[in-house]
């Protein structure tokens, strides 16, 4: 089970979450708890660690630590009952001295390295993880604390975006795990938290706990992965523009992958993958409306229902075409595009080539888009690229079920729907796999045609 940061927002909220624990544990369940700091306090812990850097006021470093230990006692006397609370008080107080030092030591060097960003974020989830431990032995209950390192996760070094090891990793989570479970004892791990095999911590990028809970659950064999949040599983559209949106009760890990890369915040784009190896079911559950049965994400459907699941929309992202005559049958211009995107870290989200190999467009965040613009502009100084021009007034639009593959008509279906409000569609992208159809408009078509692909295919509608 992993719980995200609005599920451990406050003290009342920890007490909820032991008790959602407790109920499923005294079921005759074996179970794994993964937990993300409290609400907030990452970007907190990142953005104080930056103003370190570079104003190196120890005075603002005390000021945030004076609140950061309110927050988290207070926390803790709300959630944690009986004698426990002294420990766990201790333990906060340890980790927040170290916490404290690392702070001062950036004011006083004015530096920092991915390697320290690493370490002072992972304080977030090395506070709340303790107070959920200890809210579960205030409930008679075993449990210990662990770091995903603790754990057994190892990654690479590649600080702030580590990469798994995967086979290391299985073979320690077994190791570390299993015997905790033989003695009926509820480990509660970090989530994001990772460490190198040097034993340095790591961070696997933000909203890494999903994954986190999902190669701790794909290394012990789990007989399901259960992701925590805040909504009752993975709609048909956003909410916020469809009323009539409603849960999808099952999908396939194709589907979940395309939705959590184009727009469905539910799922980290990661957490997939060690389930799929592993062919262990997933669930998205609303931590404050437990009775309801969520998303299950499995292998795939004995049945395909619907042709279209979900209808998303990305917005804050820019679009940037790349022509010119010379680039015609000229080899290696779209590689030394991607080799010069990837350079500075951008995320290509879609790609389109014309046949004619004149143009090339994609589409990046709009955060980076200024740095893709540059590096674009630093490769091409020859007369190959005649111009590079960027659009930042567009959406995408992401159209996404395994019912697609082989169906006729389909895209007829949605562009149809498009032409009926008028909408102009700029770029289109489908995978091979046939389960997406991803297209870029206007901003002012974006919501209306959203709503329009809903009722076309009906997916308010219960089958």
């Amino acid at each position: 089970m992993k719980f995200g940061g609005t599920s451990v927002a406050d003290g009342s909220k920890i007490k909820n979450v032991a008790s959602l624990i407790k109920r499923f544990y005294d079921a005759k369940n074996e179970v794994i708890v993964v937990v993300s700091a409290l609400s907030g306090v990452t970007d907190q812990l990142e953005k104080i660690a930056k103003k370190a850097s570079e104003d190196g006021k120890t005075s603002d470093v005390r000021s945030f630590m004076k609140n950061i230990k309110e927050r988290h006692y207070s926390v803790a006397k709300e959630a944690i009952a009986g004698e426990e609370l002294k420990a766990v008080v201790e333990e906060l107080n340890a980790r927040l001295k170290d916490l404290e030092n690392a702070l001062i030591s950036i004011c006083h060097l004015r530096e920092l390295t991915a390697r320290s960003n690493d370490y002072i974020s992972s304080f977030g989830e090395r506070l709340s993880a303790p107070i959920l431990s200890a809210s579960l032995k205030s409930m008679n209950l075993s449990s210990v604390t662990l770091t995903g390192g603790d754990a057994g996760i190892v990654t690479d070094s590649n600080f702030k975006n580590a990469r798994p090891l995967l086979d290391m990793t299985d073979i320690k989570v077994k190791e570390r795990i299993s015997p905790l479970l033989q003695k009926q004892t509820i480990p509660v791990i970090t989530g994001f938290v990772a460490a190198d095999d040097k034993g340095i911590i790591t961070t696997l990028s933000r909203g890494g706990s999903d994954y986190t809970a999902s190669l701790i659950g794909a290394a012990i064999d789990a007989d399901e992965i259960w992701i925590w949040t805040d909504v009752n599983g993975i709609m048909t559209s956003d909410p916020r523009i469809i009323s009539d949106a409603r849960t999808l009760p099952t999908i396939s890990y194709l589907e979940a992958m395309e939705l959590s890369y184009f727009g469905a915040k539910v799922l980290h784009p990661k957490t997939i993958e060690p389930a799929i190896k592993k062919g262990i079911a997933v669930r998205v559950r609303n931590t404050f409306n437990s009775d309801h049965p969520g998303t299950l994400i499995v292998n795939s459907h004995e049945e395909i229902k619907d042709i279209i699941k979900a209808v998303t929309l990305i917005r804050n992202v820019a679009l940037i075409h790349i022509s010119g005559s010379g680039m015609a049958g000229i080899p290696g211009v779209a590689g030394r595009v991607f080799t010069a995107l990837g350079r500075i870290g951008a995320n290509i989200m879609m790609i389109s080539q014309s046949s004619s190999e004149a143009n090339i467009s994609l589409v990046v965040d709009e955060s980076q888009l200024d740095l893709s613009l540059n590096a674009l502009k630093t490769e091409f100084t020859e007369n190959i690229v005649k111009d590079i021009f960027y659009d930042k007034n567009i959406c995408v639009i992401a159209v996404v079920g395994d019912g697609m593959a082989g169906i006729p008509g389909v895209a007829g279906r949605v562009f149809t729907a498009l032409g009926r409000i008028g909408a102009n569609i700029m770029m289109i992208s489908q995978g091979s796999s046939e389960a997406n159809i991803s297209f870029v408009v206007n901003k002012a078509d974006s919501q209306k045609a959203v709503r329009e692909l809903h009722d076309e295919f009906k997916l308010g509608v219960e089958r």
